[in-house]
């Protein structure tokens, strides 16, 4: 039977895979598991929890699914309504909450949806916790009854106080930059624009008018082509793209090129060292980031360590090591001076307040950094399971990196949610990269074929 849990919560389709039942069933099964590690001082005695979701039409029931899941629990509960992902996890901070849920699918279409659990703290579930509440839904348990059934009450000043918490973050002002963000009709539609336009900015907001249908779709940071034209119509300096939950940013500048997420974190690493301020001069990133990441960052005298890929190991790593900037190509950057988990609306400030406090262009700050031409190839129809003793493949790839030197890299693995296998290579030129990947997708499918 497959994990319930993927590499960022559950996820599926609404109503098919992700299902009231369900929702009602793993929350149940959360609260018995994280509502005894939480806070003790609800002034009912009983654990608290904080639930927020996107702007998706199936977040409506799924919300009062996992209410319904809690209360049954034991637990009382903040009803924060439409929120982003990382105000979830500041309000389960905020508020002494035992667990904080979130309910989205990211920058999946909008039938998906999703689930996320945040722990005490407002930190992201660890494997053995997450398989730990799967083995609990199935296990036989008595039910709470009378005073000890959890109460819920909306919380109306979520929002505002996520806001207030941003702010606060970054004192720099932004008057002077005419900012467009997009908000992929999702989370953020309010309180991105709004707390831009607090901090000084000129906003315009494009995809900021969710109707329940459509989040992401043809907008935010998985499609940029509207953030592009509208810098250029009306002569921003720069655009901001948002994910549904607005956990991710990317970017674009003021000709309209993108700004990707690792070229952000480039930006804010030397803007933190320059600062003093940047823990044991070091970035987290994953193995996906480019090398020109990489060796931005050693020409800046910065170390950069590399995670499996994926936010929440980014996050393990930082947590356990004492760093406190990480993050992903995808625009999930981490900033733990303020933040338990990946913000998008952050991260704008952050790079934007940089933009004010240097009076450089963002072609100018994010050109510290030289983005290699990568090509990736997902190889389908073969043994994922076979790939670690397939000495054939393996001869392949180290013959390639030989060619490469140390202007490329090779980076092979088994997808850890599809039949794959993922192939990246960088190299100086988008020819080299994509005949290099294409020589190991080859050897991939020679050798681990199931046909």
């Amino acid at each position: 039977m497959p994990r319930l849990f993927g590499t960022d919560g559950i996820r599926g389709l609404a109503n098919r895979e992700l299902t009231a039942a369900l929702a009602t069933s793993v929350s149940a099964g959360a609260a018995r598991v994280l509502g005894v590690t939480g806070p003790e001082h609800t002034p009912s005695g009983r654990p608290l929890a904080v639930v927020g979701r996107d702007t998706r039409a199936s977040g409506e029931f799924l919300e009062a699914a996992v209410i319904a899941g809690l209360a049954s629990a034991g637990v009382d509960v903040l009803r924060l309504g439409v929120i982003p992902t990382p105000g979830v996890a500041f309000l389960t901070e905020h508020t002494g909450a035992s667990l904080g849920v979130m309910l989205s699918a990211s920058h999946n279409p909008m039938p998906d949806n999703g689930i996320k659990f945040f722990a005490a703290g407002g930190h992201k579930l660890p494997d053995e916790v997450e398989d730990h509440i799967e083995a609990v839904m199935d296990q036989p348990w008595t039910s709470p009854v009378g005073d000890d059934i959890g109460r819920v009450r909306d919380m109306p000043e979520a929002s505002a106080l996520y806001a207030e918490h941003l702010l606060a973050s970054e004192p720099t002002s932004l008057t002077g930059l005419k900012v467009v963000v997009d908000c992929a009709h999702g989370a953020a539609s309010a309180v991105a624009p709004e707390v831009l336009r607090r901090a000084g900015a000129e906003v315009l907001a494009i995809h900021a008018s969710p109707d329940g249908l459509n989040i992401n779709f043809g907008c935010g940071s998985t499609h940029l082509d509207d953030l592009q034209a509208a810098v250029l119509e009306h002569g921003a300096d720069v655009g901001i793209a948002h994910d549904g939950d607005a956990d991710r940013c990317l970017a674009v500048d003021a000709t309209g090129s993108v700004i990707d997420g690792d070229q952000i974190m480039a930006v804010l690493a030397i803007a933190m060292r320059d600062q003093q301020r940047l823990n044991h001069n070091t970035l987290v990133a994953t193995v996906m980031s480019n090398l020109g990441l990489r060796q931005a960052m050693a020409e800046q005298g910065i170390s950069v360590v590399d995670t499996a890929v994926g936010d929440r190991y980014v996050l393990e790593h930082m947590r356990a090591n004492g760093f406190n900037l990480g993050g992903e190509q995808s625009g999930h950057l981490i900033s733990s001076d303020y933040a338990t988990t990946g913000d998008g609306v952050l991260t704008a400030l952050a790079l934007l307040a940089q933009m004010s406090r240097t009076g450089l262009s963002l072609a100018e700050l994010a050109g510290v950094m030289t983005r290699l031409p990568q090509v990736l190839i997902n190889v389908d129809g073969v043994d994922r399971a076979a790939l670690a003793e397939a000495d054939q493949v393996h001869q392949e790839v180290a013959n390639v990196a030989a060619d490469l030197g140390t202007g490329g890299r090779v980076l092979l693995r088994p997808s850890g949610t599809e039949p794959l296998i993922r192939v990246m290579v960088e190299a100086p030129t988008q020819a080299q990269a994509q005949a290099c990947a294409e020589r190991i997708a080859l050897a991939v499918r020679q050798h681990l074929s199931l046909a």
